[in-house]
């Protein structure tokens, strides 16, 4: 057996408790395995994260863990070849080109989505026997603002918080965080902790309305980027109005005097004007925040993802410091993080500004004390490309090669031409990852197939430092292995053969601890001293435990800084003197409105898990844009039309969606779709690369857009239970296309620009074609077609030997169908005479509207329906009644904006009403068929 480690497969069930791969809440998850398979998925109950809680992207996990799409072999230059060549080129074309032109001339590009034992391998190969620290994270992208925020306060990345502070605190302030979609599970108990504690107040500081306000007690809509005045002027209101804690701020601090000199022209008028929100409203935040005595700032990419980040996490940092709420039960600035092991990347090095072991690379001392500890040949001497400034080296052809692993810069970095054109330059591009096919992957000279989550062997590290097991429980497909296990072969190869002989992650992982350990005299607070020397089996059992472990915390520590000691020189925490920047791209006439990005509640990332399950798609099918209703009355835009959105950087054509939720000339777009799932419809290629000067982190909440209708001349959509391989490639009239996930295969929505003769034959070509691409080991005979004709649209069905292949309904009106009807009527993949005439006939019943709730599949209508028919008024009484929101729990605000809603419309007249909740039915035919 080779040095996988193979579980041995066993007819008996068992229970294996792993870890959830989405975001950094870490929440524990129990996987039944029986006969090799994962056959049953629930929260682990005595998970301290989550408590047996799970999200609904956790909750459907099983669905999107099949080996449909997965990478099962090396590959090099197109073709499949062995580990043993692929291993060979990669470590033959990384040594010539060290030799040729330096260790600078190659970099690493990582993911939060790696292990933690993975992670430090690759630091280790880089910084300590390549000798370059150009090794970077999508960390930078979604954390590296809150890393300096607090290294620059407290001497060291760390949270001072726990989860359990959110469950014993007077105030939350959700500062540009959506955690009602972004991190669920925490969100739940806040939602608990309300109900337990009707005192506790909620302020949601967002430029839009998002589902997290529903919680919130005020929603603060301040003008985007102006969080560090509103905190300027927070801090300057609480020097005038006693709510210093002048005591701990003596005794415990530096720089007061300095930071509050620049507060102190943050009059609340001032603020008020600049952050365009009302007097009243800011003083009833700022109030808030000087009489509780527990206050908890929770902030996210809404703080972090902006070209003063930093600043603005500081900003936070500094009111905590000045009022002493820090270090106690229910107090602290607590950033929450995007990725599951982000925490985890950080802690071994995977900034390229940082040494493993929350060492700095620029302190002498330490890049002796880790080159001493790994008895490496080298060590680097000062900090690698930040990922901006790596991918801008590439194609200036300063760094030659690039080894991408469990990541997809193409679709996550800003300016995405510009990325595209640098992965394009690279004379060298690996990739390692676990899907066949994705925007990056089509730039890789080398791929190489890794394990994915339920097969990955390690450790994570969550947002309030909680170090978790995620075990692998499954054997993985093909030839994939773990990252750490590649790595260590190429080093091999090239030569380092002493320092990565390792047996398996229990080995790497009491390496990392004992590191943490060297030297360490409590001057720095990462500390797993009481993990080192754990057995294999010790390993396994490991419980999940926050940092640091030492002798001082045998059990672990739920909430650093409770002694006022900090991990500066002197000890004392730094107040940074913030001068507040607005974005650097303003808004203009000829680009007028201001554009944010982010998550939905469904997805995750770019798709490449999510998108493999139809229950996920079902939330939101399609990439939109939001705008606001009177935005769009001037544009002369409708719910659902195709618009444009553009700038200097690119453009991208999305499905228009109105609400007040975001104001007039405010854009929100959500992360995820990319040219696996959409044509054009990448967000991050409408940002600009301008990234915070502290941080490196972009600025993904603010980009100056226009935005333009988009004429359609023709609509189509195609269904089929069956891969359509290439079936985007070459379709004709300058089409717009978005792909999801139905029951039993993918779907497609076309939007062409120019009319096309003869659409329905040239669609049926191919259809045609990519069906037998698809098999081409058992080539399928051509399909027989059906089809019915009406006034303005057709209806053609695929059907072959082996049954039913594809429906296509063709329009040249916006199609109304509702495609989840398909899937309902599809489920039996035996389809006879009535269900073809059905959909010959689209006869489908009339559009529910959005799924709310992916659970019990519980439709916007289904709800609007029980509350105006039968009275309801509460979210306990629609879960009691319909189900909807009594299982995860994702959907609950927004079935409480929909009572929300109701309740505003009550006063209005019936064709107001109408207006607002008309449910757009399928296109009836004109005609019968019998």
């Amino acid at each position: 057996m080779s040095e996988l480690i193979k579980h041995k497969q066993s007819s008996e069930s068992k229970c294996v408790q792993t870890s959830c791969p989405y975001c950094g809440v870490g929440c524990g998850v129990d996987i039944t395995v029986e006969q090799g398979k994962a056959v049953k998925l629930s929260g682990t109950p005595e998970h301290p994260a989550n408590f047996g809680r799970l999200c609904v992207k956790g909750t459907n996990l099983l669905a999107t863990n099949h080996h449909q799409g997965r990478l099962l072999h090396p590959v090099v230059n197109g073709e499949q070849t062995s580990w043993e060549k692929a291993i060979e080129t990669v470590a033959a074309r990384f040594s010539q080109i060290i030799k040729e032109h330096g260790p600078d001339a190659v970099a690493f590009y990582g993911s939060g989505q790696l292990l933690t034992e993975d992670y430090y391998v690759a630091n280790k190969l880089m910084k300590g026997y390549i000798g370059s620290a150009n090794i970077d994270t999508n960390s930078r992208l979604c954390m590296s603002s809150a890393v300096s925020g607090y290294k620059r306060a407290f001497g060291e990345d760390l949270v001072p918080c726990s989860y359990q502070d959110l469950e014993n605190t007077d105030l939350i302030l959700l500062t540009g965080s959506n955690a009602a979609w972004t991190h669920p599970v925490l969100f739940q108990r806040m939602e608990k902790a309300k109900a337990v504690n009707p005192k506790l107040q909620i302020f949601a500081i967002d430029p839009r309305r998002t589902a997290s306000a529903e919680l919130a007690d005020f929603h603060l809509p301040i003008k985007p980027g102006t969080d560090a005045a509103l905190f300027n002027g927070l801090l300057n209101f609480l020097a005038d109005n006693r709510g210093l804690d002048q005591a701990y701020i003596d005794q415990y601090t530096n720089n007061f005097s300095a930071c509050l000199d620049q507060a102190g022209q943050w009059t609340l008028t001032k603020t008020a004007d600049y952050c365009n929100i009302s007097k009243s409203s800011l003083k009833r935040l700022y109030q808030a925040f000087l009489t509780n005595k527990r206050v908890i700032n929770f902030f996210s990419q809404g703080i972090n993802q902006s070209s003063s980040g930093a600043d603005k996490c500081n900003a936070i940092i500094n009111c905590h410091l000045a009022s002493g709420k820090i270090g106690k039960p229910g107090c602290g600035p607590f950033s929450i993080t995007g990725q599951p092991n982000a925490m985890g990347g950080r802690e071994v090095g995977g900034l390229s500004n940082l040494l493993a072991a929350h060492m700095d690379i620029d302190n002498p001392e330490h890049r002796a004390l880790v080159q001493n500890f790994w008895q490496s040949p080298t060590i680097a001497s000062a900090p690698g490309y930040k990922a901006t400034d790596l991918f801008d080296k590439m194609n200036q052809g300063k760094v030659k090669a690039v080894w991408i692993m469990a990541t997809n810069p193409a679709v996550s970095l800003p300016d995405r031409a510009k990325v595209e054109q640098a992965l394009a330059n690279c004379d060298f591009v690996v990739v390692s990852d676990c899907v066949a096919s994705n925007d990056t992957l089509a730039f890789a000279e080398v791929k190489l197939p890794a394990s994915s989550w339920s097969e990955k062997n390690g450790t994570v590290t969550n947002s309030e430092r909680r170090i978790s097991r995620q075990r692998g429980l499954l054997t993985p497909p093909g030839e994939a292995l773990d990252d750490w296990q590649i790595i260590s072969r190429v080093a091999k190869a090239m030569g380092f053969d002493q320092g990565f002989n390792y047996s398996g992650p229990a080995e790497i992982f009491d390496e990392h601890a004992r590191l943490t350990a060297c030297n360490n005299n409590g001057d720095r607070a990462l500390d797993l001293s009481g993990l080192t020397g754990l057995t294999t089996d010790e390993y396994d059992r490991l419980k999940p435990v926050q940092w640091p472990v030492n002798t001082k915390y045998p059990l672990g520590c739920a909430r650093i800084l409770a002694d006022g000691s900090f991990f500066t020189d002197n000890r004392k925490a730094n107040f940074i003197a913030i001068s507040p920047a607005t974005p650097k791209l303003a808004c203009s006439a000829g680009y007028p409105f201001s554009l944010t990005s982010g998550r939905l509640r469904d997805q995750w990332h770019t798709m490449t898990r999510t998108g493999k399950a139809n229950i996920l798609a079902e939330h939101t099918k399609a990439p939109e844009v939001t705008l606001n209703p009177a935005d769009a009355q001037s544009l002369g835009v409708a719910e659902g039309e195709m618009v444009k959105v553009s700038n200097e950087t690119g453009a991208v054509f999305l499905q228009a969606k109105l609400s007040d939720d975001v104001g007039v000339k405010q854009l929100f777009v959500p992360i995820h779709w990319n040219r696996e799932f959409a044509s054009s419809a990448t967000a991050n290629q409408l940002f600009a690369a301008i990234v915070d000067p502290v941080s490196g982190q972009p600025e993904f909440k603010q980009a100056p857009v226009q935005v333009e209708k988009t004429a359609i001349k023709q609509y189509a959509l195609i269904y089929s239970p069956r891969s359509l391989k290439n079936f985007t490639a070459g379709l004709p009239g300058h089409c717009h296309w978005i792909q999801h996930q139905g029951v039993q295969g993918p779907v497609y929505h076309c939007y062409f620009e120019q009319e096309v003769a003869d659409l329905a034959g040239q669609l049926k070509q191919h259809i045609n074609r990519a069906i037998k691409d698809s098999t081409s080991q058992d080539p399928r005979p051509d399909n027989s077609w059906l089809s019915h004709q009406s006034e303005h649209n057709s209806r053609l069905i695929a059907l072959a030997e082996q049954g039913f292949n594809a429906f296509v309904f063709i329009s040249d009106k916006p199609i109304k169908l509702n495609d989840s009807w398909l899937n309902e009527l599809l489920e039996n993949k035996e389809t006879d005479a009535e269900q073809i005439n059905a959909l010959l006939l689209a006869k489908a019943p009339k559009n529910k509207g959005r799924k709310i709730c992916s659970c019990f599949s519980i439709y916007e209508q289904d709800i609007v329906a029980a509350i105006e028919n039968d009275g309801i008024s509460s979210v306990d009484a629609l879960g009691a009644t319909l189900k909807c929101g009594t299982n995860c729990g994702s959907c609950k605000t927004e079935l409480s904006s929909l009572l929300r809603e109701h309740q505003a419309r009550e006063g209005e007249s019936e064709e107001q009403q109408a207006i607002v909740h008309t449910f757009i039915p399928s296109d009836e035919p004109e005609e019968v068929i019998t």
